[in-house]
């Protein structure tokens, strides 16, 4: 079975607590979803030169963020890994000649296990985290991505899990879209849709207010977006499943790369 790659943004920590349209979606998402025998995860919470897979047979839940109501410290998300599926993606960077790291014992970040707690609640499908590498070119981004592609041709869910406009140092008062944050995201949509990479591979340099929404300290959530985005190489069509904002700049939008839904 084929599925679709995901974009999905993940937010804020506190996502896990709230109900919302967003995590409405979400729930709704994962119904509607075939059952994949595993999910994969490039997550903007790892973030380092060389790409890193969990090997595990479990996994811890990493509360990784400070300052938050006490309840999301005691969430946990117990989903087992999946070490087939990881070996294969080892093998798949291999045999494209990419050194990578297998890592052992690092348990799943935020950006891994908020989106997961809403589409998959029981946490009943194995998952294995990638890293991502922000300092890397969008262009090399896909690329690896690409890499993965046929592990979608064998019922594996990729998501990349980040955010089109992450600047939290823009939040506003309330959840009315701030106009750059929208110019933004409209910008990359037309692109995405048209799958106009030679665009999308400078978006530093052609999209409008492009510095304020992935600003240099926030790279790292945008790259999952490339990741994704280059699992789905071969059919090449994208499709804006969601689009919210909180605090009227943090991007809340979930996009399907490839056919499957």
């Amino acid at each position: 079975m084929t599925l679709p790659a995901l974009f999905i943004a993940h937010g804020s920590p506190t996502l896990a607590l709230e109900s919302s349209d967003y995590t409405q979606f979400l729930n709704e998402l994962g119904d509607r979803l075939p059952a994949p025998k595993a999910i994969v995860v490039f997550t903007a919470h790892w973030d380092c030169p060389e790409p890193s897979v969990t090997m595990d047979e479990s996994h811890q839940t990493l509360h990784d963020f400070y300052g938050y109501p006490s309840a999301l410290y005691n969430i946990q998300y117990p989903a087992v890994g999946q070490t087939d599926v990881a070996s294969e993606i080892c093998a798949l960077f291999s045999r494209s000649n990419l050194p990578h790291r297998p890592v052992r014992e690092r348990g799943l970040d935020h950006g891994v296990w908020v989106p997961l707690l809403h589409m998959y609640p029981e946490a009943n499908v194995p998952v294995i985290a990638v890293s991502v590498d922000s300092l890397r070119s969008p262009q090399e981004q896909y690329d690896i991505g690409r890499m993965l592609e046929q592990l979608r041709h064998d019922n594996v869910l990729i998501i990349g899990s980040g955010g089109t406009v992450h600047n939290l140092r823009m939040l506003a008062q309330d959840d009315e879209p701030q106009d750059w944050a929208a110019e933004f995201d409209d910008w990359l949509a037309e692109r995405l849709e048209q799958w106009n990479t030679r665009e999308l591979f400078l978006y530093d340099k052609k999209a409008p207010h492009s510095r304020t929404a992935v600003p240099s300290y926030g790279m790292e959530h945008l790259a999952p977006l490339f990741y994704a985005m280059g699992t789905a190489d071969m059919s090449r069509t994208a499709k804006r499943l969601f689009q919210s904002y909180a605090c009227g700049t943090l991007s809340l939008n979930c996009w399907q790369f490839g056919d499957g839904l």
